[in-house]
């Protein structure tokens, strides 16, 4: 219960980018422009995956439920961002906070397991071809893709649980945009050290343990790719997983120094900048990644232009 000088929190203010609200209409034109590539961008290849027959290949469905994540999440914290940029500051219902650290948490962290498995789909490829088919099809891909939905929703749970015991008394504002597990933590007037033992856990598990799973395919992959006695053979090879190394670097590091490296105030306000990373670049980035350095994209996205034209 709160003190009797303290009262109970039931709105929570966010204080957005106040120190550059001279930038704002830059920022948000730059924001806007970046959700609606996001936006268009992954709903074409939702789009394109779901409705041509040779595109419903494991590493295809893998990149569109990616971005099916992709426009969850940024959908999920850019739209009140943007309203926050243009009148300097925002607000949410304790519940409506809740509800969207809930949602970010779920979207967010379902992409580190959907990732570990493109990582899967690309080691089977290259170190196991000849077992693919059987170890690597349609109805193992939606077993992944549903077994990562539900461990995460299962852990996320179990952590907003914990979180909503909480009391939350006195101070209801943090600098951010958008209510994120750490800054709504330290609002809170309870004893926090079981939730910070299970939080670490968490995202040890959801953030560290697929990354290790990842750089152990990798690490298979380059000793096959190094076997192969051709130069082109080894840049062919190697091509068929650059558009999935350059998101692992993008969204992973992002993740493991934002929420696994130990912060202090200054490094807190740099977190809360490199957020925009995998919440805005990364998910722009999958989308022309994978269109411009995948040839079966390239050759339907144009099909689909002559088409239109």
């Amino acid at each position: 219960m709160c003190e009797a000088n303290q009262t109970q929190v039931t709105q929570i203010y966010l204080l957005g980018f106040q120190d550059l609200y001279k930038f704002k209409f830059i920022f948000f034109v730059g924001f806007f422009l970046c959700y609606m590539l996001v936006l268009s961008g992954n709903l074409l290849i939702f789009t394109l995956v779901t409705t041509t027959d040779h595109l419903k290949i494991p590493m295809f469905i893998f990149l569109k439920h990616l971005a099916i994540a992709d426009v969850l999440l940024t959908t999920t914290v850019v739209p009140l961002m943007l309203h926050i940029i243009l009148v300097d500051e925002g607000s949410l219902t304790f519940i409506g906070c809740i509800a969207q650290l809930y949602c970010f948490g779920i979207f967010g962290c379902v992409q580190t397991f959907l990732i570990a498995a493109m990582s899967y789909d690309r080691y089977l490829a290259i170190c196991i071809p000849l077992r693919y088919a059987s170890l690597m099809n349609i109805h193992i891909c939606l077993q992944l893709f549903i077994g990562s939905w539900l461990l995460v929703v299962l852990l996320i749970s179990s952590e907003v649980f914990v979180l909503c015991q909480f009391h939350f008394c006195g101070l209801n504002y943090i600098d951010h945009f958008f209510c994120d597990f750490g800054p709504i933590v330290e609002l809170a007037t309870s004893v926090k050290f079981n939730f910070m033992i299970q939080d670490i856990t968490t995202s040890v598990f959801v953030i560290a343990c697929p990354f290790a799973f990842i750089v152990i395919t990798y690490g298979c992959i380059s000793f096959a790719i190094m076997k192969i006695s051709s130069a082109n053979g080894r840049r062919k090879a190697f091509s068929t997983c650059s558009s999935h190394l350059t998101t692992v670097c993008t969204y992973y590091g992002t993740l493991i120094t934002v929420y696994i490296v130990p912060t202090d105030y200054s490094s807190a306000k740099t977190n809360k900048y490199m957020s925009l990373l995998y919440l805005v670049v990364t998910p722009v980035m999958n989308p022309i990644i994978y269109s411009l350095r995948n040839k079966e994209i390239k050759r339907t996205l144009l099909k689909l232009l002559k088409r239109s034209l």
